[in-house]
């Protein structure tokens, strides 16, 4: 019997090999690529406080406030969906965008002549942002106030989705203040040591120390838990990390004051509340974890004196009214320091997938 073969076909067959090898080395390349540029950042690593001459120290029986927001790093328009809640994109829209969404957040805090402000995920460098640098835009905005950040995101460069890759991302938290901080700190979360690592933020909290009159402390602690590659374990360790140490600082007789994202169910009734008995949630808002609240720790729930709203919608789909929201921002205080009021600010996610929450506390 005749072999049938023809030299078109090898060449084919060749060619087809070869790309195929091709695209299997450049994919190997990746992968040792993201592999071997991973790193962490050392846990307490030393942070720079930018003075802007706010010197006075705080004192105790007087009001202050304290404002927390995830400005979602300007990407967030009510239209916006996340690939990785489920929707279709990974960048925003445009770098003016991206200005008038971090421009309305810094207005918004602006508004309550806030004390204090911590702001989570904040671009410096990255690619979903159009590599606008929103620290330098908040802080120029609020030039008055002494500022602290803290880094907690600095992936390679993410190649998915393959249609608009989320591309290289540095970010990180934003602390502000009028009165004098004397030090901070960043302290590293425990997060995966697995394939979840690749996941998830290089998560820490940031520890910033302003003066109170008569000699203590107020320490302030800016926030930003595991949502994405975290295990419950890993939350857990999360929330006994930052608890044992707002415990010690209040042990030695300072006040603290932790606020940002939790990615937790605050209140753990918010997304029964919110969007009715039965209603399914989503694997990374879990309730919070509130019997592992040392006794001197407790969180700013009563909204008696301000208003219950919703801090945090899902990005599946553009935001309307009805759609899944729940509360994950919020504010934890030791002992020794009074909740006055707390507020979670509606502000129709027209420039994040958050919303602020305002703390007034008083030292007592």
């Amino acid at each position: 019997m005749k072999h049938i073969s023809s030299k078109p076909a090898r060449i084919l067959l060749a060619a087809f090999i070869s790309l195929v090898s091709l695209v299997l080395i450049t994919v190997l390349v990746y992968i040792c690529y993201v592999v071997f540029s991973y790193s962490r950042i050392e846990d307490n690593i030393t942070l720079d406080v930018t003075d802007n001459g706010a010197n006075d120290s705080v004192k105790t029986g007087e009001i202050y406030t304290v404002i927390t927001q995830n400005l979602g790093f300007g990407a967030y328009t009510p239209e916006f969906t996340f690939f990785m809640d489920g929707g279709t994109e990974s960048r925003a829209e445009s770098a003016d965008s991206v200005r008038k969404c971090i421009a309305a957040g810094a207005d918004t805090a602006e508004s309550f002549s806030p004390d204090f402000i911590l702001f989570q995920e904040v671009d410096t460098d990255s690619t979903r942002s159009f590599h606008v640098n929103e620290r330098e835009m908040l802080e120029a905005h609020l030039a008055s106030m002494n500022s602290v950040f803290a880094v907690n995101y600095h992936s390679a460069y993410l190649m998915y989705p393959l249609n608009e890759p989320h591309g290289a991302s540095n970010a990180g938290i934003l602390t502000l203040g009028r009165y004098k901080i004397t030090s901070a700190v960043r302290r590293s979360l425990p997060i995966s040591t697995g394939f979840g690592k690749f996941l998830d933020l290089d998560r820490c909290y940031s520890v910033s120390r302003v003066p109170v009159e008569g000699g203590a402390e107020l320490v302030i602690y800016n926030v930003h838990m595991s949502a994405y590659g975290g295990s419950d374990e890993i939350r857990a360790a999360q929330m006994n990390m930052l608890f044992e140490d707002m415990k010690a600082e209040y042990e030695a007789g300072n006040y603290c004051v932790c606020g940002g994202d939790f990615n937790h169910d605050f209140t753990g009734d918010s997304n029964e509340r919110l969007n009715g008995d039965g209603a399914v949630g989503f694997e990374w808002a879990q309730p919070f974890p509130a019997d592992m609240l040392p006794d001197c720790i407790s969180r700013c729930t009563d909204y008696s004196g301000g208003e219950y709203n919703p801090t945090c919608r899902n990005c599946d789909i553009p935001y309307e009214e009805g759609n899944f929201t729940i509360i994950v921002d919020g504010f934890l205080v030791s002992d020794n320091v009074e909740a006055v009021s707390v507020s979670n600010i509606y502000t129709g996610f027209a420039y994040s997938d958050h919303g602020p929450v305002v703390l007034q506390f008083r030292l007592k």
